[in-house]
């Protein structure tokens, strides 16, 4: 039943990955959220008695055996910068948490991958999903704000999420926002992939956002529920008792393979294929997961994506480690991967819920992005705190084994290949079938010289990117820096505060961004757009034969226009400007 050997034929239904942002329990940034995976840190925050009082607990509830002292935190929840987004103090202030972490988490995804929303040649969707949580509270129980009743309905209910992000981003394209429990962000991928394919977009923005409002408390365990009564998260374990609560939020940016490639965007991943549907009724309640309907869901996106199961070599599981949510998904990937292979106990299986607790309505997506930075790394990250398999799991006889360990991913014939899964209480699953980026075609040739331009919308922004910029150049020696001039020039917005660098290569690029040479890096305030552009010839100073031949060899459009002058005026002058101009042997 075995055909890995073979590379699947791509079927012109591919959608790239060309952008990520996200903020986790611990991790400030996708970056740093790999390391923490890739180094097995387990990222729950554990609070003493100290802290959760001076986060209002009452003692009484500290006192009850049953209180776990956990949670997945986020950090800076209460930061925003509003002032970047044009919004006034009080908008900022009655605007939920989750409606700011995802819109700040948007921009910063169009800005990995390169484009500017109010420039991109085409319609940009929206799609995202969010978690209800208690911030409205807070404000219902000012008088100064509960007065603007509409403005708190609209900036704290999950519906306006993705609304809110294409008014402030000024994107056209459809904008929907995603309610199917803990599977939300995973679908509202899938959503997204298919308005691509559909032509109703032509780069989505999808993910989800889920943050508890308070941050830094833990929670009260009740026999029977999915949190784990020891705050640690076991999936697949033979203690697995339950998640942990968490907080984050991840937003990936979309594209149709065909059209990435075309315009040379980076590529992460590729989606070949995602499928969404529900359980139905037929289990024993409307809480409980249904081994056939997520079977149905992994084989129909393994079926889509036009590939062997034997090729998917990583799962990122949903992986609650619940005594019965555990058992019933291995069941259900064993019984999807039977119908194309044998093989037993090849294909690792993880889940990011045992580093960063359980995201709700974020979890799904931030699994996508811990596939899709294995498959850009070559290696799976552990998964935490399995020891034993949990017993009523047959692993010896499925494809699967736990990997505890950081491991090169080696490719046997094929592309690495991931498959993700998303489970949402009330049935909806969704699944999606990673491939590994093709190979980037080299850039071609660019002249010797490069500009590099910034902008923010303030001083000290403008300072703090500066310090980003060399800290990347510094970080990124394969990237080419003609790629990154062009992308700062084409792919970001223009603002006031602005600053230019003009360079021959990164080392020169990162000393004069570092000691901030005055005679090199240039700054200026400036919101004017309607600038054009004008080539000076004032006619003084020292000339010489050859003075051109840099601009002539390095610039084609020169180079074409000067061509052109000098054909229209052979007739007239009898002869070849360009040898006057251009002389074989450069003049004294």
């Amino acid at each position: 039943m075995s055909n890995a050997g073979e590379t699947d034929a791509l079927t012109g239904q591919e959608i790239a990955i060309i952008g990520m942002a996200g903020r986790f329990p611990r991790a400030r940034s996708v970056e740093e959220f790999w390391r923490n995976l890739r180094e097995g840190r387990d990222c729950i925050s554990r609070f003493s008695d100290e802290e959760l009082l001076a986060a209002g607990i009452p003692r009484e509830e500290l006192e009850d055996p049953r209180y776990v002292r956990a949670q997945g935190s986020l950090e800076d929840v209460e930061l925003f910068d509003a002032a970047f987004f044009g919004l006034a103090p009080r908008e900022a202030a009655v605007l939920n948490p989750q409606h700011r972490f995802f819109l700040e988490c948007a921009w910063e995804a169009l800005e990995s991958a390169g484009y500017d929303s109010e420039s991109f040649p085409g319609r940009v969707g929206s799609f995202s999903g969010a978690e209800l949580n208690g911030y409205w509270m807070n404000l219902e129980s000012s008088p100064r704000l509960r007065e603007g009743g509409l403005d708190i309905r609209l900036g704290n209910t999950t519906s306006n999420v993705a609304t809110r992000v294409a008014y402030e981003l000024n994107l056209e394209g459809p904008s929907l926002n995603v309610q199917t429990a803990c599977s939300s962000s995973l679908v509202a991928v899938h959503l997204g992939v298919q308005s691509l394919l559909a032509g109703e977009s032509d780069l989505v923005l999808a993910g989800g956002v889920a943050i508890q409002v308070p941050q830094g408390v833990g929670y009260t365990y009740r026999e029977g529920s999915a949190l784990s009564p020891t705050g640690v998260c076991r999936s697949y374990d033979a203690e697995a008792r339950g998640t942990v609560p968490g907080s984050g939020v991840g937003v990936v940016v979309l594209r149709r393979l065909e059209d990435a490639l075309a315009d040379g965007d980076t590529i992460h991943a590729v989606i070949r294929g995602s499928t969404v549907n529900n359980d139905g009724s037929a289990k024993i309640g409307y809480t409980a997961p249904r081994k056939d309907g997520q079977a149905k869901a992994i084989l129909e996106a393994i079926a889509l994506a036009g590939v062997s199961p034997e090729s998917i070599t990583l799962v990122e599981g949903h992986g609650s480690a619940t005594e019965l949510g555990d058992p019933i998904e291995v069941e259900a990937l064993t019984q999807a991967f039977r119908s194309g292979t044998d093989r037993t106990g090849y294909c690792a299986l993880g889940s990011v819920k045992s580093n960063i607790g359980h995201l709700d309505s974020a979890a799904g997506v931030a699994g996508l992005i811990k596939a899709v930075l294995a498959l850009e790394h070559g290696e799976i990250p552990p998964s935490l705190h399995f020891e034993r398999p949990n017993p009523k799991i047959d692993f010896a006889a499925s494809p699967f084994f736990v990997n505890t360990e950081l491991r090169p991913w080696a490719r046997n014939g094929t592309p690495r290949r991931a498959g993700v899964s998303s489970f949402g209480m009330g049935g909806t699953n969704a699944h999606v079938v990673l491939e590994e980026a093709p190979e980037p075609e080299p850039s071609g040739p660019s002249r010797p010289w490069q500009l590099l331009v910034l902008s923010a919308r303030t001083p000290t922004a403008l300072e703090a990117a500066t310090d980003r910029l060399a800290a990347h150049l510094r970080a990124h020696p394969e990237q080419s820096l003609a790629d990154v001039a062009h992308t700062l020039r084409v792919g970001r917005r223009r603002f006031g505060q602005r600053r230019i660098l003009v360079c021959r290569d990164r080392e020169e690029a990162v000393a004069a961004l570092e000691s901030r040479d005055p005679q090199r890096v240039l700054s200026a305030a400036e919101d004017w757009e309607g600038r054009g552009v004008v080539f000076l010839l004032p006619g003084l100073g020292d000339h010489y034969a050859g003075m051109a031949r840099g601009l002539y060899e390095a610039e084609p459009v020169f180079r074409r226009e000067v061509d052109r002058c000098a054909e229209l005026l052979k007739p007239h002058l009898g002869c070849d400007l360009r040898e006057v101009l251009f002389p074989g042997e450069p003049a004294p």
